[in-house]
C-alpha cells in the first residue's frame, strides 16, 4: 500500500492579481523581443528561475529588480509598470 500523505496544514497561499498581471506583461514584453527567460536573466542579473516565477505571479518584486529587469528588456525605467497598470487608479486591496 502507497503511502498516504498528511493532511495540508494551510491552505494554497492564493496568488495577488497584480503580480500575476505583471507577470503576463514581463512575459509579453519578454516574448516580444524573442527572449528566452534565461536571457532575460543573463541581461538583468537575475537567475533564470525568478523570472519563471515573475511570470507566474508567485513573486513580489522589489524595485532594485523592477529596474533590472527593465534594463534588461532594454526599456524606459516605469515602462513594464505603466504598460501594465495603464488606466488603474484604484488601490490594490491586498
Amino acid at each position: 500500500m502507497a503511502p498516504v500523505a498528511p493532511p495540508r496544514k494551510n491552505p494554497p497561499k492564493v496568488k495577488d492579481p497584480e503580480m500575476i498581471q505583471l507577470g503576463r506583461r514581463l512575459r509579453e514584453l519578454r516574448l516580444e523581443r524573442s527572449l528566452t527567460q534565461e536571457a532575460l536573466a543573463d541581461a538583468a542579473g537575475l537567475h533564470w528561475t525568478y523570472i519563471g516565477q515573475i511570470e507566474r505571479g508567485e513573486r513580489n518584486l522589489t524595485v532594485k529588480n523592477v529596474l533590472r529587469l527593465e534594463r534588461g528588456l532594454e526599456i524606459a525605467p516605469g515602462n513594464w509598470l505603466a504598460t501594465t497598470f495603464d488606466g488603474v487608479t484604484q488601490p490594490s486591496t491586498g
